[in-house]
């Protein structure tokens, strides 16, 4: 696909020649902007409550839906075509697209994404959106992400209701299977990817590394690998000989510990080993990330499992860290063999001069409204999202736009509200100043 792809797509010629560090003052516009975001903040935090009290696990099909409802009516109020998008076919209740069509056939497309799902199951008890004080709330979801859904909702209503969305053309998709993806993944992600082929810009709403002086214009791509070893039974007494070899705890222990020495020094390069089972007889259930294990003392280990992650910034240092794992892997002590299984995961999404420039644009909106300089996360900082899917099919992107906070994905999650109306007000500058350009 073409840098500049699209009609009016000498948007980041134009943009290079834009006075980001002027200071400049906000026109008539934005600072109408400016007040009706602050006209909107009290329903804003309604509907954050509001959609945290619905739990919405990801494999909660009913609670997904419950929430994509909710957003489906907020998104229709301010004039957006509104879609569900089943997702029985990949094992998930599926996605909300919104979308606003621009009459200007040269109008900016943007992809805006967010997603309905948390990782709190239906029987959790940690349910409910508790104000901790004036600046601070607690709840599942609050902001990962149910927050920034609610950015990406009022930024929208605000430019809608000053008639600011005719020079842009928007979509908006939430996505119900984020934090546990539906398979394949080729069906679950289509929609990101058709929408990104769609769109000139994609930006993503989670809550990045919870800086507000930061965004993620690069993230690392995600994969999961299982490790199976086998080896022979014996004895005890007959560890290390010839005939019975190491056994295949002693295997697995080789290949994580080789994987550490040979790979761990890379940057942006990380591969966790999460959960390991082994004896004389082993079972992994990796639907349910459980396992269960009988072997004793005296008895050579002839089954290992092993269940991880591996993450990086770039295809293709995926592919050198996938071969160097391969190699260790195969590379068996005697009487055992090991078995290297990678799944589909996320791409990364790189650091391109697309990316760069739009972090530009969202920095300059963020001090001109007198709130901080932005600029790029670390990758190290934050794991894979939604947005990897639409990276490599837009000229820009950039994620980590949403609501700050801290403790994701335990009971300890909390939203930072200070960064609610500073965040909703960026979105807003920002999605005016690409449909100007």
């Amino acid at each position: 696909m073409s840098f500049l792809k699209f009609s009016h797509a000498l948007i980041l010629t134009i943009a290079s020649t834009l006075p980001l560090t002027s200071h400049a003052a906000l026109d008539k516009n934005e600072r109408e902007i400016v007040k009706q975001v602050d006209k909107n903040i009290p329903q804003a935090l309604q509907e954050i409550e509001q959609a945290v009290n619905i739990n919405s696990g990801s494999l909660n099909i009913e609670g997904v839906k419950k929430v994509g409802a909710l957003t489906s009516e907020q998104l229709k109020a301010i004039g957006f075509k509104v879609e569900w998008l089943d997702g029985s076919a990949f094992n998930r209740a599926g996605h909300v697209l919104a979308t606003h069509e621009s009459k200007n056939p040269d109008a900016i497309k943007i992809l805006m994404i967010g997603h309905l799902d948390t990782v709190f199951a239906k029987n959790d008890n940690f349910t409910t959106y508790k104000q901790l004080d004036a600046d601070t709330a607690s709840g599942p979801g609050v902001a990962d992400m149910k927050g920034g859904n609610t950015i990406i909702i009022t930024a929208l209503k605000s430019l809608q209701a000053l008639n600011l969305l005719e020079n842009v053309s928007i979509k908006v998709l939430l996505t119900g299977d984020e934090e546990s993806s539906g398979r394949p993944l080729s069906l679950s992600k289509q929609a990101i990817v058709d929408a990104a082929i769609w769109a000139d810009v994609a930006l993503g709403y989670e809550n990045g590394d919870n800086n507000i002086k930061t965004a993620m214009a690069a993230r690392r791509g995600y994969t999961g690998w299982t490790l199976n070893v086998t080896a022979n039974a014996a004895h005890s007494s007959q560890i290390f000989s010839e005939s019975v070899g190491y056994g295949a705890i002693y295997e697995a222990s080789r290949i994580l510990n080789d994987f550490r020495e040979q790979l761990a020094t890379q940057p942006n390069l990380t591969f966790n080993p999460g959960l390991i089972v082994g004896g004389t007889n082993a079972d992994y259930d990796s639907a349910n990330s459980s396992a269960t294990a009988f072997g004793k003392s005296n008895v050579i280990a002839q089954t290992v499992h092993v269940a991880g992650d591996l993450r990086a910034l770039s295809p293709k240092q995926f592919e050198n860290a996938k071969r160097s794992m391969q190699l260790i892997a195969s590379n068996s002590l005697n009487g055992s063999k090991a078995e290297l299984i990678f799944e589909d995961g996320y791409p990364p999404m790189a650091l391109t001069d697309g990316n760069k420039k739009l972090l530009e644009l969202y920095s300059d909106a963020s001090h001109d409204l007198g709130f901080n300089k932005v600029v790029a996360a670390n990758p190290r900082n934050a794991g894979a999202a939604d947005i990897s899917f639409a990276a490599n099919h837009v000229d820009m992107a950039l994620d980590g736009l949403g609501l700050m906070g801290s403790g994701a994905h335990t009971k300890n999650e909390t939203a930072d509200l200070t960064s609610l109306d500073k965040n909703i007000k960026k979105t807003a500058l920002l999605i005016y100043r690409l449909g100007k350009l």
